[in-house]
């Protein structure tokens, strides 16, 4: 494959999974992840700060559509109605042929400590994006961090039955707003 075709961080990514998948995540260089994309080393950091990063590319994106989808929602709306349009948002970027990729990266993320440690971090910083967004709507807490919390609970749970082999008939978003209003109910029941 030539240096200079186009895609180097989608390639980047794909070579890292499949590399990931079959000699283990702490086997894997960053050297042979750029090699298997026809790509140098040097190249690799410039899309990526380090190995694990290459997993979670995108995250910057899913932020910004939380925040923007939050900040859009109609004036009227609660804030569990706001966060639902964000994960409406946000799960419409998630399209069928990614699903095969997902499926794959999950088992992966799942075995080694490091990767399942910087997963609880992007959840995190989806929750603080979600928080924010609320706050800036005039939302207080401690029901914009709850309705934050709630929203992320929610997409990781359909992202996980998305990957799902047995769960191919359903889009993510579907998945994600069944997640989304069982959570709502038990969330209720607790009353």
């Amino acid at each position: 494959m030539a240096r200079w075709e186009p895609n180097a961080r989608e390639r980047l990514v794909s070579a890292a999974l499949d590399l990931f998948t079959e000699q283990g995540y702490d086997a894997t260089t960053v050297h042979e992840i750029a090699d298997r994309a026809g790509l140098t080393k040097t190249t690799y950091f410039r899309h990526f700060p380090d190995k694990r990063e290459v997993l979670f590319a995108g995250q910057e994106t899913h932020t910004r559509l939380l925040a923007e989808a939050v900040a859009a929602a109609s004036p009227t709306a609660t804030p569990l109605e706001a966060v639902r349009a964000a994960l409406d948002a946000v799960t419409d970027t998630f399209t069928d042929d990614r699903r095969a990729f997902a499926a794959r990266l999950l088992p992966v993320i799942a075995g080694n400590s490091e990767l399942r440690e910087r997963s609880a971090l992007k959840r995190l910083k989806l929750a603080e994006a979600l928080t924010d967004a609320l706050r800036e709507r005039g939302v207080a807490e401690p029901a914009a961090g709850l309705a934050a919390e709630l929203g992320v609970r929610a997409f990781d749970r359909a992202f996980g039955q998305w990957a799902d082999p047995a769960g191919r008939h359903h889009s993510l978003t579907a998945l994600t707003r069944h997640a989304f209003d069982e959570l709502r109910a038990a969330l209720a029941a607790l009353d």
